[in-house]
C-alpha cells in the first residue's frame, strides 16, 4: 500500500468514526425545548422595556449555556392563583406548540392581598393537576411570606408550594425572589417588582433548577 493511499484510509476512518459519533448526538443537539412561564407580574417584566422581563431573561441564558429554548411569556400583571387557575386551560389550548416545561409562578398577589392560603393552595393543586393531566412537566416557582403577615399566616401560605410539588411530582424552586425581595437596588420604586438587575439574578438563581427539569425531559 503507497503512502498516499495509506493516508487517505486513515482520514476515511477518522470521518467515519467523527460521522458515527456526532450523528449519533445530534437528534439531542437538535432539539429546541419550549417552556412555558406561567405567572403574574415576575414572569410579565412589569415595568420594564420590552426583551428585559423574565422570560427572554431566560431564554437568553439557556442559550448561553448550550440549551436550545424558547421561552413563552405567560404572564398576567396582577393575576393571583385563582385567575391563573382560571385562564390555564385556554391558555394552554392557544398555544402552537406544547411546552417540554412549565413553570409555574404565581402566589406573590395571593399573598400581598393576604387571600385566605387555604384558597391558594386549592387553586394552586388544580393548576398542576391540568399541568398533570396534560403530560406537561413543572417547575414550581415558591413563594414566601413576609414576616409581618404573622407566623400562622406564614407557615400556611408557604407550605403550600412544596406540599403541591410534592403531590404532583413537580420539580421545586423553594422562593422566586431569592436574593431579590427586599434589595433596594435590585427593584422598581415601588419596591416590589424587580428591575432588569433583579430580574437577572432571578434568572441566575432559577437556571440551574430549569436546566436540571429539562435535562430530566431529555432523559
Amino acid at each position: 500500500m503507497s503512502l498516499r493511499v495509506a493516508y487517505g484510509a486513515r482520514r476515511l476512518f477518522v470521518y467515519l468514526v467523527a460521522l458515527v459519533t456526532f450523528g449519533a448526538a445530534s437528534p439531542a443537539l437538535a432539539k429546541e425545548f419550549h417552556v412555558l412561564a406561567f405567572g403574574d407580574s415576575l414572569t410579565a417584566g412589569y415595568g420594564l422595556p420590552r426583551g428585559q422581563g423574565f422570560a427572554p431573561q431566560l431564554e437568553d441564558a439557556l442559550r448561553r449555556n448550550g440549551v436550545r429554548a424558547h421561552v413563552t411569556d405567560a404572564g398576567v400583571s396582577g393575576n393571583t392563583v385563582g385567575q391563573g387557575r382560571a385562564r390555564l386551560k385556554w391558555t394552554l389550548d392557544g398555544l402552537k406548540k406544547k411546552p417540554d416545561l412549565a413553570i409555574v409562578a404565581l402566589g406573590g398577589n395571593d399573598m400581598l392581598r393576604g387571600l385566605p392560603p387555604a384558597q391558594t393552595r386549592a387553586d394552586m393543586d388544580a393548576i398542576l393537576a391540568e399541568f398533570k393531566r396534560r403530560e406537561i412537566p413543572v417547575l414550581v416557582a415558591g413563594m414566601l411570606a413576609p414576616p409581618n403577615l404573622g407566623p400562622r399566616f406564614g407557615a400556611e401560605f408557604n407550605s403550600i408550594f412544596p406540599d403541591v410539588a410534592r403531590k404532583y411530582g413537580a420539580a421545586l424552586y423553594p422562593f422566586f425572589l431569592a436574593n431579590v425581595a427586599g434589595v433596594r437596588a435590585l427593584n422598581l420604586p415601588d419596591g416590589v417588582h424587580p428591575n432588569f438587575q433583579g430580574i437577572k439574578r432571578m434568572v441566575s438563581g432559577i437556571l440551574p433548577s430549569v436546566t436540571q427539569a429539562l435535562n430530566a425531559v431529555e432523559a
